[in-house]
């Protein structure tokens, strides 16, 4: 079952791991702090980098990625649950993202070419 962005939040300052599986162009633009990026496409060969005694809150921008994540975690034993709604709903009920001035961004290549455009643009 699916946290609520509360949830989430509770478990994270209880101890429990933040793992963000979009892509590099989606953490750029913003994201939950505290947590660690690990693409969805490279989960499978970075698992090393998470606690296995430690409780996952996985998320992306909605859920099918996080759910995905949640389960192949699950899957090699870890306790592992999605945020409902991903960071979008995270956003949506006023919880903060970083860096400051952080947002969401959106998934897919023709996003990530839009983000960089931005980046670039003078002033």
């Amino acid at each position: 079952m699916a946290l609520s962005p509360d949830q989430a939040q509770k478990l994270a300052e209880g101890g429990a791991q933040l793992v963000d599986v979009r892509a590099p162009h989606e953490w750029d633009a913003g994201r939950i702090r505290g947590a660690v990026h690990l693409p969805l496409a490279e989960l499978s060969e970075r698992t090393a980098e998470i606690d296995p005694d430690r409780q996952v809150v996985v998320y992306c921008l909605g859920d099918r990625r996080a759910e995905m994540a949640a389960e192949a975690l699950a899957s090699g034993g870890f306790e592992a649950t999605p945020i409902a709604g991903g960071i979008r709903a995270w956003e949506e009920a006023g919880l903060p993202l970083e860096p400051d001035g952080g947002y969401v961004a959106e998934s897919g290549e023709a996003a990530a070419v839009l983000q960089a455009r931005r980046r670039a643009a003078p002033g």
